[in-house]
Parts: structure tokens; sequence; C-alpha cells
């Protein structure tokens, strides 16, 4: 590993490189915030997967992708004399300082709960906000963002106590589902299952479980299963669409023994 020295280094040359880039490339000229938008995103996503499939090279490789396009917000945002990249340190510095009193002032606490609440509390004095959920960006996909809310409003103390209490509920919620699967109204169907969806994700962080990479786990594996599934149609000549259920069950079968 290198130190400290090497790491400063490291950054200046990157530093270095997005500023020749800026100057002397016509697609990195050309770029702003928006257009750089749509990337930044897709570069989140790619680093999830790497994190995901415990590929640490590439996760070292999409690290790369996302602090370049820190690197180039920070470089447009000097250009117009906004911030530049000392700013974005300092201020995510100052905000560390300043939400883990723990640590930088004489708050005492106990355990992470303790932690965690501290942070909403302190987060909610910042910018006048009225509401632990003003922070919740409106974008986020919707499980992500359900179970952001859950553990905001965890943090100021509206929460379950134990986690069959959530199991209860999540119960509750899917027979009130099957009611309305029975009445036929298509809108009370839809936000049921809305709640059933949003009670599950709750019990799944009182299982320490985050639900979004609980399922992209499940979507790997269903495509490798299913993938496993058009290789042997294949190599019998057949089109699935051709294959009875008694006959693909075979195959899924065989499939769900793969490592």
């Amino acid at each position: 590993m290198t130190d400290k020295t090497q790491q400063l280094k490291a950054f200046e040359r990157l530093l270095i490189i997005m500023d020749e880039l800026r100057e002397q490339c016509p697609w990195d000229k050309k770029q702003t915030m928006e257009t750089l938008r749509h990337l930044t995103i897709e570069e989140v996503y790619e680093l999830g997967d790497a994190i995901l499939d415990n590929d640490l090279d590439e996760v070292k490789k999409e690290l790369g992708d996302v602090l370049l396009h820190i690197v180039f917000y920070s470089k447009i945002g000097s250009e117009t004399n906004n911030f530049d990249i000392a700013d974005v340190c300092h201020s995510i510095c100052d905000k560390l300082v300043e939400r883990h009193p723990h640590i930088y002032g004489d708050v005492k606490v106990e355990n992470e709960d303790d932690v965690k609440r501290n942070w909403e509390q302190i987060k909610l004095k910042e910018g006048g906000k009225t509401s632990v959920l003003q922070g919740v960006p409106k974008s986020l996909p919707a499980m992500v963002k359900a179970n952001r809310i859950q553990d905001k409003v965890s943090g100021v103390g509206f929460d379950w106590e134990q986690p069959e209490q959530v199991f209860e509920k999540v119960e509750e919620e899917l027979q009130e589902l099957k009611v309305e699967i029975k009445n036929g109204n298509q809108d009370n169907i839809e936000n049921e299952f809305g709640d059933v969806l949003f009670s599950m994700i709750n019990y799944a962080r009182f299982l320490n479980i985050n639900p979004e990479n609980a399922l992209e786990r499940t979507n790997k594996k269903f495509t490798k299963r299913f993938q496993y599934l058009e290789q042997k149609a294949k190599s019998l000549n057949k089109q699935l669409a051709d294959m009875s259920l008694t006959e693909m069950d075979v195959f899924w079968e065989e499939a769900k023994q793969l490592p």
C-alpha cells in the first residue's frame, strides 16, 4: 500500500490530467454537469455490480471512474468560480466533523444506534430543514428510497421494537392484499401490493439485509439458471417455446445445483 505522500501525488496527477483534457480534448471540453449526470449514474451502478460480484479488481477500476466524475464536476465548478475540488473536500470534511461530535466534541455515545440518532438530529438542524425525510433524493429507485425513508425515521425513534412485530405487519399486509385481489379493484390491489413491498423492505432492515442487494443477487441467480436452461435446450436443438414446463423443470433443477 502507498503512503499518504504517494496517494496525494496520485490525486494530483489526476487533477493535472483533468485540466489537460478539459483544455485539449474536444469531447471533454463540451461536457456540462447535465451531460455528465446520466453517465455518473451509470458508473455508480457499475460499481455496485462489481461490489456484488466481489470483483475487487473491477471495484478498483469503477472507483476510479466515479472519482473521475467527481473531479470533472469540480473542474466545471471552478470554471464558473462556484467551487473547486478543495471546496468539495473541505465541505465533506466539515460535515463529517460536525456530524461526529462523539469524536470531535464532548458527546457520549453507547453504540451505533446512538450515532445514527445524533446524525439525523444534526441533519435536521442544518439548513432549516423541517423534516428528516427532506434529505431523501426524489430520483432514487423506489426500493432504495423506501429503505432510506425507513432508516431515517428510525433514526428519530419512529420504529418497531422487535423483528417479530415487523413480520406480523408483513403478514397483515399480505392478508389485506389477498382481500383486495378477491375484490378485484386494480388501484386497491396496487396500493396493497406496495404496502407489502414496503413492509418487506422494513423487515429486511431488522434482519440486517440490504433489500436492493438481496434482490440483485436473486436477479443474478435467476439469470444464470435461465441461461443454463437456454443452453441445454440449444444442445437438444430445441426452442424453449416448444418445450413443456415439465421438460424445462428438469434442466432448471440441474441449474439449481450449479455453484
